[in-house]
């Protein structure tokens, strides 16, 4: 289980890597202009990030952790219980960012670059929250 548990970590590395800065690339791209030489690089940035780092790196995390959790028998304990609804939560903000990513890549995204900052600190906020679960499991 050493194994499954570093690749975990790996996983949960990658995903968080994009779920952070996809978003940033976001304020970015809503202050470029649509059609742009410039838009055009981001669609690419946004659409690689997403498809071969961070939805793979998502659904190894997701089955590595159920097998770890399974295996130590975690299901029952309130702290994990918790962090699972965090992590619910993270694949439902990734799926956001999935839609904004095809909106962009449409040129229809309605958003400012201001909103993209905001929503750039929900990842870390959930990562902070989830991290705090595993390690003090408070509960």
């Amino acid at each position: 289980m050493i194994w499954i548990k570093a690749l975990h970590v790996i996983a949960d590395i990658a995903w968080m890597a994009g779920m952070l800065y996809l978003p940033r690339l976001f304020v970015y791209h809503a202050d470029a202009i649509a059609g742009s030489r410039q838009s055009e690089t981001f669609k690419v940035m946004e659409r690689r990030l997403l498809r071969y780092i961070m939805t793979p790196a998502m659904i190894v995390a997701w089955m590595t952790g159920l097998l770890l959790a399974y295996d130590a028998g975690f299901f029952r304990d309130g702290w994990f219980q918790a962090k699972f609804l965090l992590v619910i939560g993270m694949s439902g903000l990734h799926e956001f960012f999935s839609v904004v990513v095809r909106r962009f890549s449409r040129d229809q995204n309605q958003a400012t670059a201001k909103y993209y900052r905001i929503m750039n600190e929900a990842p870390t906020l959930l990562m902070v929250l989830i991290v705090i679960l595993v390690i003090v499991k408070p509960f």
